[in-house]
């Protein structure tokens, strides 16, 4: 149980919305029919989540001083995402314009190399987050699942995806 709030935790601060990680800062409303946060806007919704979740957990003052690892590894590795983020929207964006056809094989290595980074991610996270986890009392841990449910479910209404289309677990 507690290595699936630990990843859950990770996943859903590493994931966030879709519209805090995605890349290209200098694009407006229309470039592309899509907004692309600038590099700023990333990092304020990245505070902004950062600041709910410690707002959820209500944490002691002994928590409180576990508290800044984390903080300090969910910045870096939101950081290391967005930038992760950039180097692939510049490569799509270079194969389009070079009119390159899709090579399946390189798309699966690409696949397997960013499952890779965000298996890496999630372990620094648990591993910061783990001392704080392990002080946590049984409210807090409720309030961080329904937290991250919600997030990760679209407010909660369902299963997979952030729409809540699907089957729900548990």
């Amino acid at each position: 149980m507690k290595r699936a709030v630990i990843a859950a935790t990770a996943a859903a601060l590493i994931a966030g919305s879709a519209v805090s990680f995605a890349a290209n800062s200098n694009a407006g409303p229309d470039a592309g029919g899509r907004w692309h946060p600038s590099a700023e806007d990333r990092a304020i919704l990245t505070d902004a989540r950062i600041v709910a979740l410690k707002t959820v957990l209500k944490l002691t003052p002994d928590q409180e001083k576990l508290w800044p690892g984390v903080e300090a590894t969910l910045k870096q590795v939101s950081k290391d995402r967005a930038a992760r983020r950039d180097e692939a929207r510049a490569a799509r964006q270079a194969a389009r314009e070079s009119n390159t056809a899709p090579d399946p094989i390189a798309r699966m290595r690409a696949m397997a190399t960013r499952m890779d980074a965000s298996a890496t991610d999630l372990r620094k996270i648990a591993d910061a987050a783990d001392p704080l986890y392990k002080t946590l009392d049984d409210g807090q841990k409720q309030r961080l699942n329904l937290m991250l449910r919600q997030q990760f479910h679209g407010g909660g209404h369902g299963g997979h995806g952030p729409h809540g289309d699907g089957p729900r677990r548990g």
